[in-house]
């Protein structure tokens, strides 16, 4: 694959990326949980109630799982409304 083909694939992923995490801090926002999506849309900071490091959540695997807490948690980018609920329990702990 050319050099402008592979960056524009790239540019692609990175938009559904994005895209999926949007979604997901929509869903999160309505069930009260603070989460801000990073300026770039690369990953989206779930903030917990009680003072804490935040969750960090990406798209990975290849754009099919959001993951967390360095991968070792993952929820299907298909599923954002369970993966809305685990991010919720996750927060509260």
């Amino acid at each position: 694959m050319n050099p402008i083909m592979l960056a524009a694939t790239n540019g692609l992923g990175q938009q559904r990326d994005g895209r999926a995490l949007a979604q997901l801090r929509e869903r999160l926002t309505s069930l009260g949980v603070e989460a801000e999506l990073l300026p770039d849309n690369s990953a989206l900071i779930v903030r917990r109630p009680e003072p804490g490091l935040p969750v960090w959540v990406f798209v990975g695997y290849g754009g099919a799982y959001f993951s967390w807490q360095s991968a070792e948690r993952r929820h299907p980018v298909g599923d954002v409304e369970g993966a809305a609920s685990v991010l919720a329990e996750c927060a509260a702990k």
